[in-house]
């Protein structure tokens, strides 16, 4: 017996030996071919330099390692290659990564449509393809990818419909399909997938209308619900409330109506709700449940009533945004005493009564907006108590009293906007010299007393017109050295203009009329060189016009009237072809400048007796022969001097306009700035606007300057192009802005320039691009222009290699346009300025201000004029000119 077991246990041992050396052999196999993979992988990528230290090695399990890669159990489970600089197709060997299950590719410039290659990883169970450059349709066959619990393709420019067959991905649980250019329908089952956790469609506003889906009662599993401007219409279903786990609900920028289920606000674990910008009426349910909640924006609605004191039993809301509605009634003062309340905004309402005083005592108040409603009585004490307040805008309401005292030593404040108040008495002294206050906005109200000696060097807007002010201008104001609009007219201000006034280099509007001003004008500036505005009229100043003012290059406003001046006026001043010009009622003397000899400037010099002109469209004598203005002169000169009159008429007409809507814009100035990002972001809003200043600008053009920002959290570089959204130019700029981040903020291609995000507020914007070290094409062609102090590259020679490279790559962007996006996009303003160079000479199209999208779905779209600078115009856009009939 034991002879015949002997030789059998050593079967049995021997065939488990070859068993497990079978086993493995076949795992160093398998190990030595994924890192074959792995290289392959690298090399059909080009190489990126985040692969340098993916290198063959003798040790079969070396790979495991590498940066990106993830092994378990000695085999390769996940690619984390996010934000590498990857900018070629995935590769079908990618699947012979056999027990491949995560992989993440965003954020980097691949190309091409769906990567349908990956349908061969039959293990992949978490893909992301964001924030990349596909194009075209999803697949139908993308239920082939039944593993995915996650799949997201945000940030790309698929089109057509999003497939039916979507819904056949039965174990998905995130679903992330928003940012992109869909313009067809979306299949009503998504609604219907039990499984959902999170789904985000946001932003596929170009999807055809469709009525807000009828049935959530299903998405019982559903935390995050993100249907955000994707062009829904219709009521809010009662069965939103059936959502039990939903956490996060955002259905903002749709054209929704009705009212707000009351089930919303009696969904226990709901911490974020988004209702803004739709056209929801009726009043806010009374009942709320919702104790978590943390953010709420009703903004922008038809919402009527007020707001429900069960508001102030949410202890953790952080934010309440009620903006533009039509609300009223008093504020519960529960909601003062929330804890955790940051940000309160519920200005252009009708709310009344008093502010409820224990606002800020028991909270970190950051943005406190009440403006454009009815209050009445003093703004609350406690304000900053938190330490916290970056902005107090308050306008346009019935406020009394003196302005709260700690707001001096409020040190966290940006800005102050309390205009068109009652408010009454000495404005603190400390507010006027805050570190971090860049404006500062108090006009038609009864503030008075003197203005301090010192300022604040971060202020940039100080309005405090339509006061009672008394006393001299500081000296003190030139320690203001940011300052760019300085506003004091209609006070009781006397004394003389110090020469220290003129020392402000970055001050475009001075507005000092209406006072008591006397003494003669500085007649040296010391730097106003960015003065394109003066008005001191109404005062008491005498003396000679300066000649220096025919020196102030960018002056293009002036008002001196109502004055004592006396003397000739400088032949200077006319060099300098003011669109407004007012010097009426003083007491000057001798012919005019010739320049001024027009009808644009016919009642710019009335009630001046010993003014003569030559030119009978000015209301004044005729100067004496031999003056040199003859008329004898006008009339060879009549033709100019009418074309003249006209231009400069409508120049005039312009800047009145810009003015004006400078001054309007600015009164509204809101400092919260708005963020939308179009990438995953490294950096904050205020990292941004922290480096914009003058040693950075690079560049400027007809909407405003662009400037370069190092980012100190990450080292990286940024462009920032900024729109000021003032003055007459307002409305062409809001369309070139909205075009540029509509276009920019959608499409993805290596030849297109990267927008990043888009950050706004009330009176300006900003939009922030990946940075191209090499500047623009138009330096390169131009040897004085060439960009010399940071040329990224082997040689600061464009070549003929280089050229043809940056040919082609502006040609395959110009036809990705034309061709691949959905709709097609024509640019309007190619020319050298508008193709940027990478630090590798590749070419990017930038600056989509005038850029248009084209219908083209069965109809033949047309523009109606050619607009733009001189430069390439896409043939799509050939306007041909009317045929002249000959005789």
């Amino acid at each position: 017996m034991i002879g015949l077991l002997g030789p059998s246990l050593v079967l049995v041992a021997v065939l488990a030996f070859l068993v497990s050396f079978s086993i493995s052999v076949e795992s160093q196999l398998l190990l030595a071919r994924e890192q074959q993979t792995l290289l392959r992988l690298k090399k059909s990528w080009n190489n990126p330099a985040f692969l340098d230290s993916w290198v063959a090695s003798s040790n079969v399990t070396s790979h495991c390692g590498w940066p990106g890669v993830t092994c378990l159990g000695g085999s390769v489970t996940e690619l984390n290659l996010y934000y590498k600089g990857i900018g070629s197709p995935i590769p079908g060997v990618i699947c012979d990564l056999e027990n491949l299950t995560v992989l993440n590719i965003g954020n980097n410039s691949i190309p091409g449509g769906f990567p349908t290659v990956l349908y061969g990883c039959s293990k992949l169970s978490y893909l992301d393809i964001s924030q990349n450059y596909f194009v075209g349709p999803l697949p139908s066959e993308i239920y082939q990818l039944s593993g995915l619990w996650y799949l997201s393709v945000t940030g790309n420019n698929f089109s057509s419909d999003i497939p039916e067959s979507i819904v056949r991905l039965k174990n998905l649980r995130e679903l992330h399909i928003n940012q992109n250019q869909f313009n067809g329908s979306y299949p009503d089952g998504i609604f219907g997938m039990s499984s959902l956790e999170v789904l985000n469609m946001a932003d596929n506003y170009r999807l055809l209308p469709s009525r807000m889906p009828g049935n959530f009662s299903v998405l019982e599993r559903m935390r995050y619900l993100q249907l955000t401007n994707m062009n829904l219409f219709g009521e809010i279903p009662d069965s939103v409330g059936a959502m039990v786990a939903l956490e996060y609900l955002d259905f903002g920028r749709n054209n929704l109506t009705g009212t707000i289920p009351d089930g919303i606000f009696k969904l226990k674990n709901l911490t974020n709700l988004f209702l803004w910008e739709t056209s929801l009426s009726g009043s806010i349910p009374r009942v709320v449940e919702s104790l978590y909640l943390t953010e709420i924006d009703l903004s922008n609605n038809n919402l009527v009533g007020n707001i429900p004191e069960d508001f102030g039993k949410l202890q953790r809301l952080s934010l309440l945004v009620l903006i533009n509605n039509d609300l009223s009634g008093p504020i519960p003062d529960s909601i003062g005493r929330l804890p955790s309340l940051r940000n309160f905004r519920i200005f252009g309402n009708h709310f009344s009564g008093l502010l409820p005083p224990d606002f800020g005592r028991y909270s970190a108040l950051e943005v406190f907006e009440v403006a454009l409603n009815n209050f009445t009585g003093i703004l609350p004490d406690n304000l900053c108590y938190g330490g916290k307040l970056a902005g107090l805008t308050a306008f346009s309401n019935n406020l009394t009293g003196h302005l709260p005292t700690s707001l001096g030593n409020c040190s966290s404040l940006i800005q102050v906007t309390v205009y068109d108040n009652v408010f009454s008495g000495n404005v603190p002294k400390g507010l006027w010299t805050l570190s971090n206050l860049t404006t500062l906005n108090l006009h038609d109200n009864m503030f008075s007393g003197e203005l301090p000696t010192v300022f604040s060097g971060s202020l940039t807007h100080i309005v405090i017109n339509h006061n009672k002010f008394f006393g001299r201008i500081p000296s003190g104001l030139s320690s203001a050295r940011n300052l760019q609009v300085f506003d004091a007219s209609n006070n009781l201000l006397n004394g003389t203009i110090p020469i220290e006034l003129t020392d402000l280099p970055q001050l475009n509007t001075l507005l000092l009329d209406g006072n008591q001003i006397s003494g003669e004008i500085p007649t040296f500036m010391v730097s106003w060189n960015s003065l394109g505005v003066l008005n001191l009229s109404g005062n008491q100043i005498s003396g000679r016009i300066p000649v220096a003012f025919g020196l102030l290059r960018v002056l293009t406003e002036l008002d001196l009237s109502e004055n004592q001046l006396s003397g000739p006026i400088p032949p200077q001043l006319g060099e300098r072809r003011l669109s407004y010009l007012n010097l009426s009622n003083n007491n000057l003397t001798g012919p005019i400048p010739q320049e001024f000899e027009n009808g644009a400037y016919a009642d710019s010099f009335l009630n001046n007796p010993d003014l003569c002109s030559s030119s009978p469209s000015v209301k004044l004598q005729p100067c004496v022969a031999g003056s040199g203005n003859s008329r004898k002169a006008w009339s060879k000169n009549i033709a100019l001097i009418i074309s003249m009159t006209i231009v400069v008429f409508v120049l005039a007409l312009a800047v009145f306009y810009v003015i004006f809507s400078f001054k309007k814009k600015n009164n509204g100035f809101d400092p919260t700035l708005k963020l939308t990002p179009f990438q995953r972001l490294s950096f904050t809003g205020s990292d941004i606007i922290s480096g914009l200043n003058e040693q950075n600008v690079i560049g400027s053009g007809g909407s405003g300057k662009v400037y370069r920002v190092l980012l100190s959290r990450s080292s990286d570089v940024v462009a920032v192009k900024m729109i000021c959204n003032s003055r007459k130019l307002e409305h062409k700029l809001e369309k070139e802005f909205s075009a540029e981040v509509e276009i920019l903020g959608r499409i993805r291609h290596v030849n297109v320039v990267k927008l990043l995000c888009c950050i706004s507020c009330e009176n300006v914007k900003y939009l922030v691009y990946e940075y191209m070290p090499n500047r623009s094409l138009d330096q390169w062609l131009q040897k004085k222009r060439r960009p010399s102090s940071e040329v990224v590259g082997s040689t600061a020679l464009l070549d003929w290699p280089k050229r043809l490279h940056i040919a082609i790559g502006a040609a395959q962007g110009l036809s990705y346009m034309h061709h691949d996006c959905s709709l097609p996009i024509i640019h309007r303003d190619i020319k050298s300025s508008n193709i940027l160079i990478d630090a590798d000479f590749n070419a990017k199209i930038a600056d989509f201000g005038l850029a248009r999208m084209l219908l083209v779905q069965g109809e033949s779209a047309t523009v109606s004029a050619v607009a733009g600078s001189f430069g390439y115009l896409a043939p799509g856009q050939y306007i041909p000119l009317p045929t002249i009939p000959v005789p």
